[in-house]
């Protein structure tokens, strides 16, 4: 295992920090194993927990707790063929109210051969007057599995503060072998985006579940694991083996309680396991 750290300021912006984590996972022995591990800036990670076993459940950290203007954080992780992790974080990122330049957080996400990843971070909060760009991008190649989501939550709508004077570039890329399976963005700049009919409904909260490996009966496992109600608008549908889950809420705890529902019923199905939800969850 490596280990590297520095606390340097970002090149090129005055005040933004440059932050980098690269991990890799490999299977040794009986579990997989954190082989690999480098760090730069305010990014980290927990020791590995194996409450599953062979299974390496992994805490993501950005110790300053949130971004602000001219942030650039990157994290690349890659799982080797026949190792099996479960990342997520402590608690949601938060981007900051900007006088200009964006806070960005760049994700690349690289499963091998008959591996398998579990991406189940926090949400994202976006301030009002926040200038983000997210991006995460997923390259697997044929035999992989993978189940992750992302939550955006544009506001404060539990303060009555919506996400009228900041702006938005989430952007969610899935790729095997090089062919991509889905290329997802959204901008939002504005009232008008947040309102219309053919955007986000006046819901400030955005949330996207994929899973590979779906067939029919996966796909009604999830319709079945979490119906829509008056506050949380649902949508699931299949292409090929892709599995897309789709939601729009008034709060962040409901959005993601119907994604970890969806996750729930359908990883006995996808990855051979019993639902196992990550212990930070409970604290």
């Amino acid at each position: 295992m490596q280990l590297a750290s520095s606390s340097l300021r970002s090149e090129g912006t005055q005040d933004g920090w440059a932050a980098h984590l690269a991990l890799r996972f490999a299977r040794r022995g009986p579990r997989t194993a954190l082989v690999h591990r480098r760090h730069q800036g305010p990014l980290k990670v927990q020791r590995p927990f194996y409450p599953e076993g062979d299974l390496c459940h992994l805490y993501l950290l950005h110790p300053p707790g949130g971004l602000v203007g001219g942030d650039r954080l990157r994290i690349e992780v890659e799982v080797e063929a026949g190792a099996a992790a479960m990342l997520t974080t402590p608690g949601a990122a938060k981007f900051y109210r900007s006088l200009g330049p964006s806070a960005e957080q760049h994700q690349v996400l690289r499963i091998s051969d008959r591996a398998s990843l579990e991406w189940l971070p926090q949400e994202n909060i976006l301030f009002p007057g926040a200038n983000a760009l997210l991006s995460t991008r997923i390259d697997l190649s044929a035999a992989a599995r993978f189940i992750g989501w992302e939550i955006s939550c544009l506001g404060l709508p539990a303060n009555g503060q919506r996400f009228e004077s900041g702006r938005a570039d989430l952007q969610l890329r899935i790729d095997r072998d090089g062919e991509p399976l889905l290329w997802d963005r959204l901008r939002v700049q504005g009232a008008d985006d947040l309102d219309g009919l053919s955007s986000l409904r006046g819901m400030p909260v955005v949330g996207t579940l994929i899973a590979t490996g779906a067939d029919e009966e996966t796909l009604q496992l999830a319709r079945a694991a979490a119906s829509p109600d008056d506050r949380t608008l649902l949508g699931i549908t299949r292409i090929d083996d892709l599995l897309v889950a789709r939601a729009l809420g008034q709060a962040t705890d409901q959005v993601r309680a119907k994604l970890t529902a969806i996750w729930a019923s359908i990883r006995p199905a996808l990855l051979g396991r019993p639902a196992t939800p990550p212990r930070i969850w409970a604290t």
